[in-house]
């Protein structure tokens, strides 16, 4: 129908997954726009089948009923190049009987001379209609000065008298995102988290195609959670929605500031949990696993399990572990605690001075010493390094300083980046005292003196000079033949 197409035109955002297979979207996707000053919230639902009772669209119309509930305004998206079905009637009969304000864009009319094609949908009793085209952007506009024209002006900040101060910015929300194998739980831990049937829970793997957002506040901090598509294997992603569900979800890894990965209790780490891992870990996100579905764990060793999971996540030893049952609610109130301060770390900064004096006597290799250290970003925390020896740092010596630096100032649940730079040594390839070298000489052409271009022999001899130089010449000459002879 086009219904994602349109949400991204609207919204001026990539939030809905758009593709030419039916039946992509599926969860209740929301975003902020705005139109002549006037800003609201659209929310994208999946295609409603209203008498399908299979599991899938029965939930999809489920999710559906909660945004048509909260909704001021509905548009009826059909897509104009079809006929209309019985399931377009008994949805548009479903759409009126809720009375709220209501009208149909009939989509992908994207040229003048498919106008007609709009007066065929006039039959299913719902006014006014509106030929658009989501791709295009045409007849757009139009459509949201109608929808819009009861909505309230977004006020504009009132100018600061003098001697007001600026009021201070809100904190922006921590971004975390919920990443992990196809039906292992995430959709049911942002439902545990948020409180209510935000995301849609079935058994069959791969249900959540887009990514859902939901914003809470807890004790006065401000949460935006990301429930993101099951990341499957290469070779296991062959639909298009499949591959750009795990597209969008590694996109929102990188825009998370803290990463829950979510484990099956059940099944214990795997290697498809390393190669997830290891996308928050090379966007350098702060990270905490969720063992999922612990009521249902054969094993009830907490501290058995943590071993196993160290052991298959070796490069995670600074992630923290919570154990929790999304289905029970039981453990989902610790995560909070546990975000915050992992973001904390992640966004905490150590002074050049501090960490300097922290370097001082600190030897990394049996020869390798520390001469300068600073600390040059957050999220991840970064940190330069010059060391005395112009050479790279062992593995070993890199990993030894970055447990040294989490046990001198926290940084608890994020990983550390090390780079190292060498200082330039500006006489470097002088030696001390070294003489300056002069060109050889060639020994092989004997050396002729010329006086004016000429041999010395053919040159004619000069003239007596006269004044006052010539006579002192003259006189030095007669001194040294009276002292020749004298000899």
């Amino acid at each position: 129908m086009g219904k994602s197409t349109l949400f991204n035109a609207i919204t001026g955002s990539r939030r809905s997954i758009v593709g030419d297979e039916p039946g992509i979207t599926r969860d209740r996707i929301g975003g902020i726009a705005e139109h002549g000053r006037k800003r609201f919230e659209l929310i994208d639902t999946g295609g409603i089948v209203p008498d399908d009772h299979a599991l899938i669209p029965s939930q999809i119309l489920r999710q559906a009923r909660f945004a048509l509930d909260a909704a001021d305004h509905i548009i009826f998206v059909i897509d104009g190049r079809t006929e209309i079905t019985s399931n377009d009637r008994e949805l548009a009969l479903m759409l009126r009987k809720l009375n709220k304000p209501l009208l149909l864009a009939v989509n992908k009319i994207d040229t003048d001379k498919n106008q007609h094609l709009v007066d065929d949908f006039h039959q299913l009793g719902i006014a006014p209609v509106f030929g658009i085209s989501a791709e295009h952007r045409a007849g757009i506009y139009e459509m949201l000065d109608l929808v819009t024209a009861p909505f309230p002006e977004t006020p504009r900040p009132a100018p600061l008298e003098e001697g007001e101060e600026t009021p201070a910015k809100k904190t922006p929300p921590i971004k975390v995102s919920i990443i992990g194998r196809p039906n292992v739980g995430k959709s049911t831990l942002i439902n545990a988290i948020v409180g209510e049937e935000r995301s849609i829970v079935s058994p069959v793997a791969g249900t959540t195609r887009d990514t859902v957002d939901e914003q809470i506040t807890h004790k006065g901090v401000d949460y935006l959670f990301m429930d993101t598509a099951g990341i499957r294997r290469k070779g296991k992603t062959h639909l298009m929605a499949e591959k750009l569900s795990v597209v969008m979800a590694r996109r929102h890894i990188r825009m998370a500031h803290v990463v829950l990965l979510v484990i099956d209790a059940t099944e214990g780490p795997l290697g498809q949990d390393a190669t997830i891992a290891g996308y928050a870990h090379e966007e350098g996100r702060a990270l905490i696993v969720v063992v999922n579905k612990w009521d249902a764990a054969p094993d009830k060793n907490k501290a058995k399990f943590e071993d196993e999971l160290r052991d298959e996540l070796k490069f995670l030893e600074y992630a923290q572990v919570a154990f929790v049952s999304a289905k029970t609610g039981s453990g989902v109130g610790q995560l909070f605690e546990m975000i915050r301060n992992a973001h904390k770390w992640a966004s905490h900064r150590v002074g050049t001075g501090e960490l300097n004096r922290f370097s001082m006597g600190l030897v990394l290799e049996p020869d390798t010493r520390i001469k300068y250290i600073t600390q040059a970003s957050i999220r991840p925390p970064t940190f330069i390094v010059f060391p005395d020896k112009k050479r790279e740092l062992h593995f070993s010596a890199e990993r030894q300083l970055v447990n040294r630096l989490r046990d001198a100032f926290g940084f608890r649940g994020t990983p550390i980046t090390i780079k190292v730079k060498f200082s330039a040594n500006p006489f470097e390839g002088l030696r001390k005292n070294e003489p300056a070298k002069r060109p050889p000489r060639n020994t092989a052409q004997k050396s002729v003196k010329r006086t004016g271009g000429e041999s010395s022999k053919s040159a004619p001899k000069r003239k007596a000079g006269t004044g006052k130089n010539a006579a002192r010449r003259a006189k030095s000459g007669t001194v040294r033949n009276k002292q020749k002879g004298k000899k």
